[in-house]
């Protein structure tokens, strides 16, 4: 069965904390060991497993995807005048794998779950697959 988790982005760049939803998802489940592959049906956000403690650490993301990727720039040839959304996406990735052990899915101590919104606001999904 998938699991569709709803996330609504309120910027343009950002990354939100999913990690209690899942959390959440995966206790209801009542599975207690097993995968957890959570996937971004989306192609102008992604996903992203990363520390929790600093919010720094997201913003120092954001600016080195944006300096790799600039929202603008006169060569890029999409015409919905979002190409950087779309590459910034591709760089993170659209898919994540966590393992779960009693009931929980497994996370170091400083690591959260995030969506990575690259062209918002706007209301996202991730797709999540319970296995035992």
């Amino acid at each position: 069965m998938i699991h569709r988790v709803r996330v609504r982005t309120e910027h343009r760049l950002q990354f939100v904390d999913i990690t209690a939803q899942i959390e959440t998802l995966v206790a209801q489940s009542g599975l207690t060991e097993g995968t957890l592959v959570l996937y971004c049906p989306h192609t102008t956000c992604g996903l992203t497993i990363q520390e929790n403690a600093d919010p720094g650490v997201q913003h120092d993301m954001l600016l080195l995807l944006e300096r790799l990727a600039p929202r603008e720039d006169a060569r890029y040839r999409h015409i919905e005048d979002n190409s950087a959304a779309h590459l910034q996406a591709s760089l993170m990735g659209f898919s994540q794998t966590l393992l779960i052990e009693n009931g929980r899915p497994l996370l170091g101590r400083w690591q959260a779950i995030y969506l990575c919104e690259f062209d918002g606001p706007r209301e996202r999904q991730v797709l999540v697959r319970l296995s035992a």
